[in-house]
């Protein structure tokens, strides 16, 4: 069963589960079961083979990865962080200092969108700590609450997709194959995240622009001249007044220049090394690399972990001195941390061993075997077809996540180099951010809406025609991608960058004709 179609089977056992059951967990794992037992047939192994290939040789070894360990920590470290700034006030300070220097509607709505953009970390803490600080603000202006949580969910995902600094950065580059820089190729892949670039631009035009369509224009429309009483009501716990801007801020400036210099630090930036051919060797080379250089070839696990380490030390020394938060409670924020991340953990685990089943499998050698052998115009579709599969497989199982650990180690088996691995690459990472960004069971959709308290329903039902507006948009632009990959990443870049906003504003200018007709 080995470098053949049977080596796919789990991972398409997988795909059509999560869309039939919309749950990512048995899917996966229903997945790693097939895997075992393939191998087991193949190997003649029994049910002693099945079950060591399955946990010892498959999840255990995952898990005793040292990538993967690095990865895991980061993500207990960035879920601490953020019970941390949450419980230090920082959020609800920054929301008082909004309401004194935020004068209009269109200032509002700016001010969520950047503050969205600013927080490019994590999702999660995009979710929890927009909607908690700009409600107050945007209710004042009349800001309908569907359109406070579409504000958060559309700067959350996106924007974490785009940032070489996140987690999702290091789970992306976690299915990226053994050998690989993962972050360098992400960050090759992220000028053709078209659904993310998309998305932020959109936001802006259309609040600039003042129209909206759809669902949400009769929300909006009910509170467009209405200021809510609601910001006036703020009933917060004695730590939370005790906050200052300075307390959410500082933190995110910490996280995010520590985990580049820990990164740039394992990629040899601070000495005259460059990283051996064994895991962890350093090797001296006599010269010192310059920034790119270093990381690129940094390792993305430790750096994060040593970044992201630092910043909590120093974000616990920024608040226990000044009675910001006592040591107890800083260190309750641990498990509240780890807790937060434990959907996260659990999803990487099962998909990380997923691959280790289809890898064993011989799946990414018969995968390029088939892509080498396919029509060339076939492959020029490849990145538009990637970009829908993902969409509806993240969108089923309301995870980004879990489609990257399906799908990225198709796209590289699939396409060994060249302009159009990282176009697919980027494909399915939109796709994925996409049907994440409008799944009714996503986490951040669910989150998006608990921030804006705002009736889950409505924020679905009102965000879906803006997500698909956008997705139509990339699913051109990544078959433009596709057909002038061939003249390189640049030129395939700029040309698909150029029919892709013009596409976006010629739909935004028609759409605002209309509906003010």
């Amino acid at each position: 069963m080995t470098n053949s179609f049977w080596s796919l089977v789990p991972a398409i056992v997988a795909i059509v589960l999560a869309l039939c059951t919309k749950e990512v967990y048995s899917s996966l794992f229903i997945g790693i079961v097939i895997g075992g037992v393939f191998y087991a047939i193949d190997a003649a192994s029994g049910f002693a083979g099945f079950f060591n290939h399955v946990f010892k040789d498959g999840m255990i070894s995952q898990l005793s990865d040292s990538w993967n360990v690095g990865i895991l920590v980061f993500l207990v470290v960035l879920g601490t962080m953020v019970a941390l700034m949450n419980r230090a006030g920082g959020s609800a300070a920054f929301g008082n200092w909004a309401k004194k220097h935020i004068k209009t509607k269109v200032g509002a709505q700016v001010a969520t969108i950047c503050l969205g953009i600013l927080i490019f970390i994590d999702d999660y803490f995009n979710c929890l700590t927009v909607g908690s600080v700009m409600k107050p603000v945007t209710d004042k202006y009349g800001v309908s609450k569907s359109k406070l949580a579409y504000l958060i969910d559309a700067t959350a995902a996106p924007v974490c997709i785009i940032a070489p600094i996140s987690s999702w950065a290091a789970a992306v580059s976690g299915f990226v194959s053994e050998g690989e820089n993962g972050i360098a190729l992400f960050c090759k892949a992220i000028p053709f995240n078209f659904y993310a670039f998309f998305t932020l631009i959109m936001m802006f035009a259309m609040v600039f622009m003042r129209f909206e369509y759809g669902t949400m224009s009769a929300y909006e429309k009910a509170l467009d001249s209405m200021a809510s009483d609601e910001a006036e009501d703020s009933d917060e716990e004695d730590n939370t007044k005790k906050g200052k801007v300075i307390d959410l801020v500082l933190p995110i400036v910490l996280l995010i220049v520590f985990c580049v210099l820990g990164m740039i630090y394992t990629g040899g930036f601070f000495s005259a090394q460059v990283p051996g051919e064994n895991e962890g060797e350093m090797v001296a080379n006599g010269s010192y690399l310059n920034f790119i250089e270093a990381f690129a070839g940094s390792d993305a696990s430790v750096g994060l972990v040593l970044g992201s380490f630092a910043a909590f030390i120093l974000t616990l020394l920024f608040y226990i001195p000044r009675r910001v938060l006592s040591f107890k409670a800083s260190m309750l924020c641990i498990p509240d941390g780890f807790k937060a991340m434990v959907p996260a953990i659990l999803i990487l685990t099962l998909a990380w061993t997923l691959k280790a089943m289809t890898d064993s499998l011989g799946a990414a050698s018969y995968v390029a075997g088939l892509v080498e052998g396919s029509a060339k115009g076939f492959q020029n579709f490849l990145p538009a077809i990637i970009f829908v599969i993902a969409l509806f497989l993240a969108f089923a199982t309301g995870t980004s996540w879990g489609t990257f650990g399906i799908l990225i180690p198709i796209c590289i088996a699939a396409f060994p180099e060249g302009a159009l691995r990282i176009i697919s690459i980027s494909a399915c990472m939109a796709g994925a951010v996409c049907g994440d960004h409008i799944s009714p069971i996503s986490d951040t959709t669910i989150m998006a809406s608990a921030g804006a308290q705002c009736d889950h329903v409505n924020h679905v039902a009102t965000q879906m025609p803006y997500a698909f507006s956008v997705a139509a948009v990339s699913f051109v632009t990544y078959i433009i991608a596709g057909f002038t990959q061939s003249m390189g990443i640049v030129a395939s870049a700029l040309i698909s960058w150029v029919v892709g906003l013009a596409g976006l504003f010629g739909f935004l200018f028609f759409m605002k004709k209309k509906v003010t007709k």
